[in-house]
């Protein structure tokens, strides 16, 4: 995918969002800049708190549901992520994940709170290390990162955010 196809999928992923607030009667935003550091900001009437969402997004080609990772297991999907990303902890800020399956314009949305892919990132990063490791294999240390959403039913090396769990999460649950 070329660099102008990513912002156009970024964009498409945050108006999805964005439509999906409005038809919750929540009153969202979004911001603009190169370095803003989140995506839209959500304010919701009746508790007065302002969220803040950052949104990932993920296209996809063909209809397969899952992939498969001999180390991280069967997960829906995964989102590149930043070493940062191990450290951004705040009640109030959510990540929102969302899949565009190209064939069939169908969109599914992953509001995850900020310290559950805080852990997440970081436990996969050092298990990658640690199994890399293990096969004697040379790895350099980089910034990057992947967030992966798996399935109740599976079992995971270590704990990993479900569908199940954070599909459609509009309440913004912890």
């Amino acid at each position: 995918m070329k660099r102008s196809d990513n912002n156009a999928c970024a964009l498409a992923g945050e108006f999805a969002v964005l439509s999906q607030l409005a038809l919750l009667n929540y009153d969202a935003n979004m911001t603009l800049g190169r370095t803003k550091g989140v995506d839209i900001l959500v304010s919701i009437p009746h508790s007065k708190k302002m969220y803040r969402l950052e949104v990932k997004t993920k296209l996809r080609t063909s209809d397969n549901e899952d992939t498969e990772s001999k180390i991280f297991g069967r997960v829906l999907g995964g989102w590149m992520m930043d070493k940062k990303h191990e450290t951004h902890v705040d009640p109030l800020l959510f990540y929102c994940f969302v899949i565009i399956w190209k064939p069939t314009k169908k969109f599914c949305f992953f509001i995850v709170p900020s310290k559950v892919v805080a852990r997440y990132v970081e436990q996969e990063n050092k298990l990658w290390h640690k199994v890399k490791k293990k096969e004697h294999k040379k790895v350099k240390h980089t910034n990057m990162r992947t967030f992966r959403i798996g399935f109740d039913k599976e079992k995971y090396v270590i704990s990993t955010p479900t569908v199940e769990e954070y599909e459609d999460n509009w309440k913004f649950r912890r």
